[in-house]
């Protein structure tokens, strides 16, 4: 893949309910969750043998816990990682807390990119964890280990503002969240991420080391740096067709998903429109788009 190349996404679905050995070091159980935004799950990873940590364990659903639980069972959970405040990452760690007793680390309090306007506020809670609260936040390059293992965090804002990755030297593995998932396209959703952040998290990990991501939906993704540099290609695309688009004369988010997003599953517009709203806000920071007032979702939209 060259620095114009798109990604290539892979749409086999892990199973949901098995646990499953991915690697010597990593077990993923799939939270049966199954949408258009989560694939087939939420997947969530036992890290280490006998001492462990466990990454996302997901929404507060009790057949999956059970499933965690079970897969536990003569095992101390040492840490209980969250890589971001979605509901369908995040609250499962609380119940998981209380039966294990295990601290809740990694990402902060859920928070916006930017203050929320008006009917923003809905769809906000929606998306968010606000009752989420980490025993301890993890910093970049903050650890957590255990025998044989060492988890990094990675600050990656822009799906969320919170987002966390986690590093696993010990078998160059990066595990992702939703940061970059091998079968779709993250969603940089306005007010609660921002495109340009996005971006700059992509590119921040063109030059790690990791042969492999682990991410919360799908399989896992292999050569990432090549399929980062696709990611990137795929949204500065993405920018120039909505450029594109303005400069002929469309003015509303609507008539740009229309153009831009046709064929796509229906169910999956209203993502294109927060999309396409995510890059018109930067764009418009940037200088290259104008509106009257703050961009938002009904706005009209001109080149600058």
């Amino acid at each position: 893949m060259s620095e114009s190349e798109e990604p290539v996404f892979l749409r086999e679905a892990p199973e949901s309910g098995r646990v499953e050995a991915v690697s010597p070091l990593i077990r993923r159980l799939v939270c049966p969750n199954a949408g258009p935004f989560t694939q087939s799950g939420t997947c969530t990873y036992i890290v280490g043998r006998g001492r462990v940590a466990v990454i996302d364990p997901g929404p507060d659903h009790p057949a999956h816990r059970a499933a965690l639980l079970a897969a536990l069972d003569g095992e101390s959970v040492e840490a209980i990682l969250v890589t971001h405040t979605h509901r369908d990452h995040s609250p499962g760690a609380r119940p998981l807390k209380a039966a294990t007793g295990a601290p809740i680390l990694g990402c902060g309090l859920h928070r916006p990119a930017r203050a929320v306007r008006g009917a923003e506020q809905g769809r906000l809670d929606a998306a968010g964890d606000g009752d989420h609260r980490p025993d301890r936040e993890l910093a970049e390059g903050e650890s957590v280990a255990g025998p044989g293992w060492t988890l990094t965090a990675l600050a990656t804002p822009g799906h969320t503002m919170n987002h966390l990755a986690f590093a696993l030297p010990e078998e160059a593995t990066l595990f992702s969240g939703d940061h970059v998932m091998a079968w779709s396209t993250s969603i940089v959703a306005p007010p609660d991420g921002a495109m340009g952040a996005y971006m700059a998290s992509l590119d921040r990990l063109r030059d790690r080391p990791e042969t492999v991501y682990w991410p919360g939906h799908g399989g896992p993704v292999r050569e990432p740096q090549r399929f980062v540099r696709g990611l990137l290609t795929h949204r500065r695309a993405r920018e120039t067709g909505i450029l594109e688009r303005l400069a002929g004369g469309e003015r509303t988010i609507p008539g740009i998903v229309a153009a831009l997003y046709a064929g796509i599953d229906p169910r999956l517009h209203p993502a294109a429109a927060l999309s396409v709203f995510a890059h018109l806000e930067d764009l418009v920071a940037r200088g290259r788009v104008a509106t009257d007032g703050p961009p938002a979702l009904d706005s009209e939209y001109r080149p600058a």
